[in-house]
């Protein structure tokens, strides 16, 4: 029983020291990113201890409040951070979600602009899918991403 809840102990700690390393890893990218990219100063991180990035594009009117419960309606296109290559673009196609269901980095930068508004996100890997690629999307592992997204609607 002892060695069960050891190895237990031996891989919450492994995952969770390379949860740190590709953290690490992102972050490092991410600002090289911003510096090559004269965004430093115009990319403002969405929290001191969050490592997601925002731009606001445009503002959007209003005073719009946010919950996990809130629905949006977006037009977006996103892309690899590492290639620029788009995986997803909605085009004349604005689809609606709840903001509680959405990754984590939509969950924390879309409440920095009001409806109307039109916001760009760099969003770690740990903020978007993690370790798990979206083959369905083309997207590998640990992918580091990049959305502008206009936020049509906002309903509560």
């Amino acid at each position: 029983m002892g060695c069960l809840l050891l190895s237990a102990c031996t891989k919450t700690q492994s995952a969770l020291e390379a949860y740190k390393a590709q953290a690490a890893i992102d972050d490092k990218i991410v600002a090289q990113y911003i510096q090559a990219n004269n965004l430093t100063g115009i990319a403002k991180k969405v929290s001191d201890t969050c490592g997601v990035y925002y731009i606001v594009l445009q503002p959007g009117q209003g005073n719009t409040v946010f919950t996990t419960s809130t629905q949006v309606t977006v037009g977006d296109t996103g892309k690899l951070l590492s290639t620029g290559k788009v995986f997803t673009e909605t085009n004349n196609f604005h689809p609606s979600y709840v903001l509680g269901q959405v990754i984590l980095g939509w969950q924390l930068g879309l409440p920095k602009v009001n409806q109307g508004g039109i916001v760009r996100l760099i969003i770690p890997s740990r903020y978007a899918y993690g370790p798990d690629p979206q083959t369905s999307v083309g997207l590998p592992a640990n992918a580091i991403l990049d959305f502008d997204i206009q936020l049509y609607d906002v309903t509560n």
